[in-house]
């Protein structure tokens, strides 16, 4: 498995998508205003993933 890197772009959870802003030993902390319909989701403005649960696009 992969570990995403600080400015990577992951999606998680049913198509979540956010910048990782730092790494963590079990997980990275996750920008979600990347998205568009960010304002839409009425979401936290940032979340931790388990490296287990988000694959990297960019």
């Amino acid at each position: 498995m992969k570990k995403a890197k600080v400015g990577d772009i992951i999606e998680f959870k049913n198509g979540l998508r956010g910048i990782v802003e730092k790494v963590n030993e079990n997980s990275v902390i996750v920008d979600l205003t990347y998205m568009k319909n960010y304002r839409e989701l009425d979401l936290q403005e940032r979340t931790v993933v388990n490296h287990k649960n988000y694959k990297i696009i960019e």
